[in-house]
């Protein structure tokens, strides 16, 4: 028995001597190092991408032809909503005021104190409808009226809503390009 204790402390003395030369203080100093600057970098892009300019992927029927009906990947800048500059012809992401756990892409159609015209229900008639946009509020409407729930169904949406204007498309390659006026 006292033979395997002498191989073990001798096992451990040698580790122990083995382990004594690693620069620790060093390792660990360089591992805090390289956390530090990753959880820098996850702020950074964190910051960028709430308040300044992120992505979103768009996809549906509503936005055609503007947006593919299998979907685009849209640069969103998310500064004028903040300062409040949205224009009529906009494109804008918002939360959806019938499930606030999506988010919708519509063009805004009508500002607060616009009065808008729209059509009740293109597909069976012709019957229009005129609205006043109320004040902190915009009028939201798809570029395809034919398949869009949009603010003909659910009125105007609060200003507070809007959470960026899309104005570029970056994916898929073929689509890459600014996003304009409706046609």
């Amino acid at each position: 028995m006292s033979a395997a204790r002498g191989r073990i402390a001798a096992f451990l003395t040698d580790a122990a001597s083995r382990f004594s030369h690693i620069p620790w203080r060093s390792i660990g100093s360089d591992a805090l190092d390289r956390a530090s600057l990753v959880v820098k970098a996850a702020c950074f892009v964190h910051v960028v991408n709430t308040y300044i300019v992120g992505i979103a992927f768009v996809r549906g029927p509503s936005m055609l032809p503007t947006i593919n009906l299998t979907g685009d990947v849209v640069a969103v800048e998310r500064i004028t909503p903040r300062r409040g500059t949205v224009e009529v012809g906009d494109v804008v992401i918002l939360i959806s005021p019938e499930n606030p756990r999506k988010t919708v892409a519509k063009r805004v159609v009508g500002l607060q104190g616009d009065a808008v015209t729209f059509l009740v229900d293109p597909i069976h008639g012709n019957a229009t409808r005129t609205v006043a946009v109320p004040m902190g509020h915009v009028w939201v409407q798809g570029d395809n009226i034919y398949s869009s729930r949009d603010s003909r169904q659910f009125g105007p949406v609060p200003y507070g809503l809007i959470q960026g204007r899309a104005f570029c498309k970056v994916w898929p390659p073929e689509a890459v390009g600014f996003i304009g006026e409706k046609y």
